[in-house]
C-alpha cells in the first residue's frame, strides 16, 4: 500500500510540474507498469502458491527501494529548480561552531577511510539480515512490519527530497574540502559504488539512516539478540555519512525521525490487519 501510494501521490506531482522533467512521460509509463506488476504478484502468488512466487512476493520491495531511488536525481527538481542546503548548512554549523564533514578531515588517513567505508557499507546488511531471519523463521507478520515500515520511511523520504532539495556537502562544501578521502579496498569499493549510483540530490533525510533505524527497531521488537550487534554498527554508520561527505548532521536526525514514523505506521497497520482477521475468522 506504501509503495502504491508513492506512485499515485508521485505520479500527481509529476502531472502537475511535468514541464520541470523532460521526457516526463516515461516515468508516467514506468509508474504504471510498476503498479500494475505489483499487483499482478500479489494476485499471482495467492492463486498459484509457489516457494519462488511467496519468495519474490515477500523480497520484491528491495528492487523498488533502489530504482526510486535511483529515480530521485532526475526528478529532486520536479517542484523548486534550486538547493536548500544553506539551511542545513547553517543548522550543523550553529550546532557544532564547524562544518563536522570539515571538522572531521582531521581524522583522516587510508586507514580511518576504509575502516568508515566499512561502516558506511553495513548499510545495506541491516534489512536484509533482519528480514532473513523472520523469514527462516516464518514470522510473517513480523517480517511485514520491517518491511512496510521500510516502505513507509522511504516513502516519506522521497517525497521530502522532492519538495525540499539537498545535494548534499560532498557539493556544497567541495571548495573546503582537503581533497578525495584515499584509502585502501574498501575506499575503492565505495568510490566504485558512488561512481554508478551516486544520487545528486536526495540527501535529506538520510535514507542510509532512515532504513537501518527501522530495522534497529525491528530488531529491538522481534530479535532482541541482534539489536545489541546492530546497535555498534548502526553508531558507526552515522558518523561515516558525515565522515564520507555524504550527509550532514541534521540529514541524520532527519532519517532517525522517519525511519520511527515508519515503524510508528507500519506497527500500527499491520495491528489493524491482524485485529480485522481474527474479527472475519
Amino acid at each position: 500500500q506504501a509503495t502504491l501510494g508513492y506512485l499515485c501521490v508521485s505520479n500527481l506531482l509529476l502531472l502537475i510540474f511535468h514541464h520541470h522533467v523532460p521526457g516526463v512521460e516515461k516515468y508516467f509509463f514506468l509508474h504504471g507498469a510498476i503498479g500494475a506488476g505489483i499487483l499482478a504478484l500479489v494476485w499471482a502468488a495467492e492463486r498459484w502458491p509457489s516457494t519462488g512466487l511467496h519468495f519474490v512476493r515477500h523480497w520484491y520491495p528491495f528492487a523498488l527501494f533502489i530504482y526510486f531511488f535511483e529515480e530521485l536525481h532526475h526528478i529532486v527538481h520536479l517542484i523548486f529548480p534550486g538547493w536548500f542546503d544553506h539551511w542545513l548548512i547553517a543548522f550543523d554549523f550553529a550546532l557544532f561552531g564547524a562544518h563536522p564533514t570539515v571538522w572531521l578531515e582531521q581524522f583522516a588517513a587510508p586507514a580511518t577511510n576504509d575502516l568508515m567505508a566499512s561502516f558506511y557499507l553495513t548499510y545495506y546488511l541491516y534489512t536484509v539480515v533482519l528480514g532473513r531471519m523472520l523469514y527462516a523463521k516464518k514470522e510473517w507478520r513480523h517480517f511485514w512490519t520491517v518491511m512496510t515500515a521500510t516502505a513507509c520511511a522511504y516513502v516519506m523520504g522521497y517525497l521530502i527530497a522532492v519538495v525540499f532539495p539537498i545535494e548534499g556537502p560532498y557539493h556544497t562544501l567541495r571548495a573546503l574540502q582537503q581533497g578525495p578521502l584515499e584509502g585502501g579496498p574498501v575506499t575503492a569499493l565505495m568510490e566504485f559504488i558512488q561512481r554508478f549510483g551516486r544520487v545528486h540530490g536526495a540527501a535529506f533525510p538520510s535514507l542510509h539512516v532512515a532504513g537501518a533505524f527501522v530495522a534497529l527497531l525491528g530488531a529491538w521488537q522481534y530479535v532482541r539478540r541482534l539489536f545489541w550487534v546492530f546497535l555498534p554498527l548502526f553508531a558507526a554508520m552515522c558518523v561515516s555519512t558525515v565522515y564520507g561527505r555524504y550527509h550532514y548532521v541534521a540529514d541524520i536526525f532527519g532519517g532517525l525521525i522517519v525511519g520511527a514514523v515508519g515503524f510508528w505506521l507500519a506497527e500500527k497497520w499491520e495491528a489493524k490487519k491482524e485485529v480485522e482477521e481474527v474479527e472475519e475468522g
